[in-house]
């Protein structure tokens, strides 16, 4: 039994926002056993005076943030903090009787409202972890994944039950990768169970399309030969950290369960929220995100087959081996195909429903440079408009949208600066990179000499604001701006 099978006191929680944040509630540890509070709760809601928060308070043990024993100090320059944080941000494995799941390894929480591991952020927290040579945690957060995929077929979009029925950006085997870079190729077979089984995940819709039917869980036909992948969520019903906004949102919907898979699948993408997900700009209720092709989730999945297709020839299995590099050369021609625009010079998502390009320009497009999957042609005509449009005082804008939502402009996120600057390092365009990177490294170490503190999101445009958008505050700690800072004074200012 979950806390969202007391129904009716859940969605009175959520509804009357008895804790500020929604998040809250979900997170709780019941002090007694659900069925009993079940019983208490009818029991006592019609009484007179029957307070709902004095009763979530007495039955209920309230979580507190992440990072709530941080000492943001100035006496520390800013890599000393990051590495403090380290061990701040560090949970053990626990068995809570809560909506954690448990996992068999210590690992890294962002921070703030986000008391567990999320799965695309850990990746970009292991940049700053292996900086730190901390390689063992690194190798311990792997190990999680893979205990995670083991158990419930994929790597949830953090380690809480209410979040089985979606993934987020299948960056397991860059996880994987950057191991090897640590322990050696063998790693690599080490993982192969897993990173089969995540594959196997997101290819899963293939065997129900048919005729009728051109889509199915993460996978769509946007011809009769070629299959791309979407994101997606197993539920169409509001979330449960974020209930009460769901609710709202679809008030006035014909389709709510539509438009909540809608929501939960944007959730998976990790940009949540952005209007690359809208049919019109600045409509949240216009959100379409299953009838989109992203052009990160397909270069992500080229690197996937590619680093299977690595492993097999490791194990001399040449003909798997070479079947998955085809897949991989398959997936790059559709990526051209569907998602290149040569008059505009740029990247797009694909709406495989309308079969038209979405045209929303955003930082998703570098995701062919990072992976090199851009001929070298295209990743000069990419670049020319990220530095015309996109560089701004604090580095590079998610979206040239304002639209309210966190993941458009004015905000920039680490993983995407990070993945800009690699991604153009490699076509040789080390002027720009070098130019984004101190941008973003002056940004963030601006913002901890003035605040304190390093933030899940930065406000680009104007370098002395906060980053604003979302569902809820800027959160602080925070585990992937700490590892891409990290990584990047690493790389630009030995």
């Amino acid at each position: 039994m979950q806390l969202t099978d007391l129904k009716e006191l859940f969605e009175a929680v959520q509804m009357h926002a008895v804790l500020a944040d929604g998040k809250t509630f979900p997170d709780c540890k019941p002090r007694f056993s659900l069925e009993l509070i079940q019983e208490k709760y009818n029991r006592e809601k019609h009484l007179h005076g029957f307070n709902l928060k004095k009763f979530v308070t007495e039955n209920f043990e309230l979580p507190t943030a992440a990072n709530n024993t941080v000492n943001n100090t100035h006496n520390h320059n800013i890599k000393e903090h990051i590495e403090t944080l380290w061990n701040v941000l560090k949970r053990e494995p626990i068995d809570e009787n809560s909506s954690l799941i448990k996992l068999p390894y210590a690992y890294i929480v962002p921070g703030g409202r986000f008391r567990e591991g999320y799965y695309w952020d850990t990746y970009f927290t292991m940049l700053g972890l292996q900086v730190s040579q901390q390689v063992a945690l690194i190798e311990n957060m792997v190990n999680n994944f893979a205990y995670l995929i083991d158990t419930i077929g994929y790597v949830p979009n953090g380690n809480r039950t209410y979040y089985i029925g979606r993934s987020q950006p299948p960056f397991f085997p860059l996880m994987v990768q950057l191991l090897a870079e640590e322990k050696g190729k063998h790693t690599l077979i080490k993982y192969l169970p897993q990173l089969e089984k995540e594959y196997a995940f997101w290819q899963k819709g293939l065997q129900f399309i048919n005729d009728t039917t051109n889509a199915s869980h993460h996978v769509a036909m946007v011809d009769q030969s070629i299959a791309l992948n979407r994101y997606w969520d197993e539920n169409d019903t509001p979330r449960p950290e974020s209930f009460k906004e769901d609710i709202e949102l679809a008030h006035n919907s014909n389709n709510k369960q539509l438009l909540y898979r809608n929501i939960r699948a944007a959730a998976e993408s990790g940009w949540d929220f952005s209007t690359r997900w809208f049919k019109e700009e600045g409509t949240f209720s216009s959100i379409h995100t299953t009838d989109i092709i992203p052009v990160d989730l397909n270069c992500l999945l080229v690197c996937a087959e590619e680093i299977l297709a690595e492993t097999y020839f490791l194990l001399g299995e040449r003909s798997t081996a070479q079947l998955m590099n085809d897949k991989a050369l398959k997936r790059k021609v559709a990526i051209q195909q569907y998602c290149w625009n040569k008059e505009l010079g740029f990247y797009f998502d694909y709406d495989f429903v309308s079969r038209k390009q979405k045209k929303i320009f955003s930082l998703a497009a570098i995701s062919t440079l990072f992976f090199k999957i851009a001929t070298h042609e295209q990743a000069v005509k990419i670049a020319s408009i990220l530095q015309e449009d996109f560089l701004c005082e604090g580095g590079l804008l998610t979206t040239l949208n304002n639209s309210g939502q966190q993941w458009d402009a004015p905000n920039g996120w680490a993983p995407l600066q990070y993945m800009a600057i690699k991604g153009l390092r490699n076509y040789g365009l080390d002027e720009l990179a070098a130019d984004v990177a101190e941008r973003w490294i002056d940004l963030n170490i601006a913002v901890y000499e003035r605040t304190g503190k390093l933030m899940e999101k930065y406000n680009v445009e104007d370098i002395h604001l906060e980053a604003g958008g979302g569902e809820y505050p800027g959160q602080d700690g925070f585990g992937w701006t700490n590892g891409v800072l990290l990584k990047l004074m690493s790389m630009y200012r030995k």
